[in-house]
């Protein structure tokens, strides 16, 4: 197998060291220089006190955004944090009143899109939104873009998409989809949280009105830091109303006198920021920023198609694109009592997921070797045929 060079970053994610990690689009590695920073903030903490907030705490989101802005492809100081995509999703949505917004008051959205999205979509029905619930391809692995397309017309408010299908990896023509929204005058919000880190991003050249997404898959972030852009050229004219102190322009007058919204990303800010997760997470995010997405997508287009040349081998269907430009960061395969193997997997530090209506997603990033993928899709074809897995079979399903 060849060496590729960006295995030299290999040594910077310590679990890489004792478990073929294969899950970057569930939980990225964490790199060690995360452990450092965690370590500064608990210093700074306990050593400063109250005084951290002005040794460097209350700007680290605005540092974190920073750091996202180059590899979302979007102008400085348009990037808000959040705790997850939901307070993401519902900040945004708080600047549309469906109920005056006469007949254009409709939410177009996929049944692709994952689930916690769609439960926030269709919570609005109770604010006024109508709902159109655009079926998938019938292949149950992509986007019917067509179909898509037309159901976006002059009544359609916001346009809600996933870049990337979090059960197939199908990539989605946002492009497309943003310039058919524009043409009838609807808002396009994307759901970048499968494809940030791992699929080059260009929001603002698409012309994306807004962006969710999130740092703990591909961008080695952990959990609890969430983001949102929203197109400058559109930020004026939102007022959301989910806010706080931190989205006033002067939050330490503490004023009395209303919301005084800033006039940048930090407009959708809501309130304290979550410190520790940011102390953590800027050490990936800079890690990814430095290798690039674009050399990180070439890594990952090699090894999942290495993956799907031996799942072929091996006899397991995929349900994921064959052709890789369609497809993003992970591969799905079709496997049998797939939550069973997958555990099994898990108990030999063979470390993957496993969703329903998916099968075993398996997810390589630019630290992991070819033999890696390679043992990982053997050792599946040999759980099945020992049945290894049996002792998993009635287990309750539990997160990862």
């Amino acid at each position: 197998m060849t060496s590729d060079p960006l295995l030299a970053w290999r040594q910077h994610f310590p679990i890489t060291q004792r478990a073929n990690y294969l899950i970057n689009n569930s939980l990225g590695a964490m790199p060690a220089g995360a452990r450092a920073s965690v370590t500064q903030f608990l210093d700074q903490w306990e050593s400063r006190g109250v005084r951290a907030w002005g040794d460097g705490w209350w700007v680290l989101q605005e540092q974190f955004g920073a750091l996202l802005e180059g590899i979302l492809g979007v102008p400085e100081r348009t990037v808000s944090m959040h705790q997850n995509v939901a307070v993401a999703l519902e900040m945004i949505l708080s600047c549309f009143d469906f109920r005056s917004a006469g007949p254009r008051n409709r939410i177009v959205y996929s049944e692709r899109n994952f689930p916690s999205d769609q439960y926030i979509y269709e919570a609005q029905v109770r604010r006024g939104a109508e709902l159109v619930r655009v079926p998938g391809r019938d292949d149950g692995i992509g986007l019917d873009l067509q179909r898509f397309l037309d159901a976006i017309d002059d009544r359609t408010l916001l346009v809600a998409i996933d870049h990337v299908l979090f059960r197939s990896s199908w990539i989605v023509d946002a492009a497309a989809i943003v310039e058919k929204a524009r043409r009838v005058g609807a808002f396009v919000i994307l759901d970048t949280f499968h494809s940030v880190g791992i699929v080059p991003l260009k929001l603002r050249e698409w012309g994306v009105h807004a962006a969710v997404g999130g740092a703990l898959k591909w961008l080695c972030g952990g959990p609890g830091n969430c983001f949102l852009y929203v197109d400058p050229d559109e930020r004026s004219r939102l007022m959301p109303t989910f806010t706080g102190w931190a989205a006033h322009k002067q939050p330490f007058l503490f004023s009395t006198k209303g919301q005084d919204y800033r006039d940048d990303g930090g407009r959708f800010f809501t309130g304290t920021p979550n410190v520790p997760a940011l102390a953590a997470g800027m050490a990936g995010v800079a890690i990814v920023a430095e290798v690039t997405v674009g050399a990180i997508r070439a890594r990952n287009r090699q090894l999942t198609q290495l993956l799907l040349q031996e799942a072929g081998r091996q006899g397991l269907p995929s349900r994921s694109p064959a052709d890789p430009a369609q497809r993003g960061g992970h591969v799905a395969l079709d496997v049998p009592d797939g939550y069973a193997v997958c555990q099994t997997l898990a108990a030999e530090e063979i470390v993957v997921d496993f969703r329903p209506d998916a099968g075993l997603r398996i997810a390589p990033h630019f630290y992991n070797t070819e033999d890696e993928v390679i043992a990982a899709v053997r050792r599946i074809r040999t759980i099945l045929d020992t049945r290894a897995h049996e002792r998993f079979r009635q287990q309750e399903r539990r997160p990862g």
